[in-house]
């Protein structure tokens, strides 16, 4: 898969250190993979959901949520926010 707007995991890393690893994860997991549907998202990130168009991963032990929107046909995600789940929680990633 292509990842668009990969400055976000950097970005968001160095003000959360703890969230680089679990972001490098996902962003290898993530371009390596051959997506066609949230199903098979979820084979690899049994918790990640459909919201609103957008595909919520969590990250980091259920700390951290990457919001993407991922278009299975052109096999890209564009990442469109990363937050920490109080964040994600109080709807920022709507604004």
């Amino acid at each position: 898969m292509k990842i668009i707007g990969i400055e976000y995991l950097s970005e968001f890393g160095q003000v959360h250190p703890d969230a680089e690893v679990p972001l490098d994860v996902w962003h290898q997991i993530a371009e390596k993979a051959e997506w066609k549907h949230i199903i098979d998202v979820r084979e690899v990130y049994p918790h990640a959901d459909f919201v609103e168009g957008y595909t919520v991963f969590n990250i980091g032990g259920n700390k951290y949520r990457l919001i993407a929107k991922i278009t299975y046909i052109a096999k890209t995600i564009k990442i469109e926010s990363v937050l920490t789940h109080s964040d994600y929680d109080e709807g920022k990633w709507k604004k």
